[in-house]
């Protein structure tokens, strides 16, 4: 990409999307498209279709998502599927209509089968059922992959999909009932430390495997593909994540630590409730298709950790 190329995040103020800029202006990118969702709503495809006739973007980085943990997903199963299709949709098609380069779209590792293989691969997709509190949410992110392979091989172009493993990091959203399960973790940490709880209680059992990889990894990655490979090179999509993984109860006793770091002599009791359920029971990307074009993550779970619990302090810490 060059350094002047108009590129567009959509999605820039989450998670991934401000990884992304943040990881665009360090490389010396200097026309970056920025819309707020108040700017540009991506569901509405007559709005789409006018930004990108006006704006001629000569890259796309799909980052815009409706997303949330278990309770979220299965309290909200018609937003989650109907957003996020309608976005892939209309991102997708306006990125052919008016002749973006090359687009990246951000996935999800929730699209693999409950009990897919573990590491799973990305041939393992749609060899089995779905894990059943997410998969409308699993179900628009793999319609949108067929999209942008459908697309490429109806009209030639040139759309990859990455599908990141459980993602965290600076700009998370720590919401107390929509967020995922490590920002989750952190807001609960701080509360009991600031409120003087002696307890936190967390779903499940703590039995769980999860993989995560901090956000500006991902970023780096997608960059990463973005100038050096084309979809012919990647085939449908491509997994990245850190190749570690950790139970629920050693994340949930890390960040116990983390946060009470500055508090010697004070933690409190972690209750798992059991009557809430666990989700997919491992959940490991093989990312050796990426590695294998040459990158690797660079943060370490720990000092990942460390970094988004600082910026949750500064950002969500008295609220």
């Amino acid at each position: 990409m060059e350094r002047t190329a108009k590129i567009f995040v959509a999605g820039h103020r989450g998670l991934v999307g401000s990884a992304l800029v943040r990881q665009l202006q360090q490389r010396g990118f200097t026309n970056i498209i920025l819309r707020t969702h108040a700017e540009l709503d991506l569901t509405n495809q007559a709005a789409v279709y006018h930004f990108f006739e006006t704006e001629r973007p000569d890259y796309v980085f799909l980052a815009a998502a409706k997303v949330g943990g278990i309770g979220a997903n299965s309290t909200y199963p018609a937003e989650f599927i109907y957003i996020n299709l309608a976005i892939a949709l209309n991102v997708v098609d306006a990125s052919y209509r008016y002749g973006v380069r090359k687009l990246l779209n951000l996935g999800s590792s929730c699209i693999y089968p409950k009990f897919a293989p573990q590491p799973m691969k990305e041939e393992h997709l749609l060899t089995g059922p779905l894990e059943p509190t997410n998969e409308p949410y699993a179900i628009a992110k793999i319609a949108a992959i067929k999209l942008c392979a459908s697309y490429n091989r109806q009209y030639g172009t040139n759309f990859i999909s990455l599908m990141p493993t459980n993602l965290y990091g600076p700009n998370d959203n720590y919401h107390p009932f929509n967020s995922h399960v490590l920002p989750a973790l952190i807001r609960k940490f701080h509360e009991a430390k600031t409120q003087g709880t002696d307890e936190v209680v967390l779903w499940g059992d703590g039995s769980p495997y999860r993989e995560f990889l901090y956000s500006d990894d991902l970023a780096d990655a997608a960059i990463y593909l973005m100038e050096q490979y084309d979809a012919s090179d990647i085939g449908e999509f491509i997994n990245v994540g850190s190749s570690q993984e950790v139970t629920i109860r050693e994340l949930a006793e890390l960040i116990q630590k983390i946060v009470y770091e500055d508090s010697p002599g004070r933690t409190c009791r972690i209750v798992w409730d059991t009557s809430k359920p666990n989700g997919t029971p491992r959940k490991l990307l093989d990312s050796s298709r990426l590695t294998a074009l040459g990158w690797k993550p660079k943060v370490s779970l720990q000092e990942g950790i460390r970094r988004a619990y600082a910026d949750f302090v500064e950002h969500h810490g008295r609220e």
